[in-house]
């Protein structure tokens, strides 16, 4: 029978593809862990939406991910073929947002989080990509780290954003927004 579990992570340290073990609060677990918080949002948001055009962009995101997870996961030891992400993954991001893009009003206001149930969770999604962002940018001023990382996740929560007001523009939802 197989085991799903080591019991090695007990002390507080985690073993990623680095040849020794780091502790869970180091920066780049939170960064690894934040990309993985963020494909299973992802998941979520594949329930709730029947969009192809969404939902291929979101599994080709998932994927993504993987190789963003991966790239992270192989800083810490240089003897490791580094996962690379393809040269064109920022652009393939950036196509899958003008087609939504197109079909959506001039954006004038800010926008409250809400609207359809596909349209909620993307908007939790992108505040998830954003986080990882972040802690991705946190790792790369220490650690060499392809710009491409970056500019990837930066692309990745404008898609989620302009995907949920696409949602909810096609089901003729209007956005909220603040008031000051």
């Amino acid at each position: 029978m197989t085991k799903y579990y080591t019991g090695a992570g007990d002390n507080g340290s985690t073993g990623i593809l680095a040849a020794n073990r780091v502790s869970k609060s180091d920066e780049l677990i939170e960064a690894i862990g934040s990309v993985d918080e963020l494909n299973s949002s992802i998941g979520i948001c594949l329930y709730y939406i029947r969009d192809e055009k969404v939902r291929n962009a979101l599994k080709m995101m998932q994927n993504d991910l993987f190789v963003i997870g991966a790239n992270l996961a192989s800083l810490s030891n240089p003897s490791i073929k580094k996962a690379i992400m393809e040269p064109g993954s920022v652009m393939r991001v950036e196509k899958a947002i003008a087609p939504l893009e197109a079909k959506l009003p001039e954006l004038k206001q800010f926008v409250l989080p809400g609207g359809n149930e596909g349209a909620v969770h993307l908007h939790l999604a992108r505040s998830i990509a954003r986080r990882a962002e972040r802690r991705i940018v946190k790792v790369a001023e220490t650690r060499k780290l392809s710009d491409s990382v970056v500019a990837y996740m930066n692309r990745a929560s404008a898609f989620l954003f302009v995907a949920a007001l696409y949602l909810n523009y096609s089901e003729g939802i209007d956005e909220e927004h603040p008031s000051y």
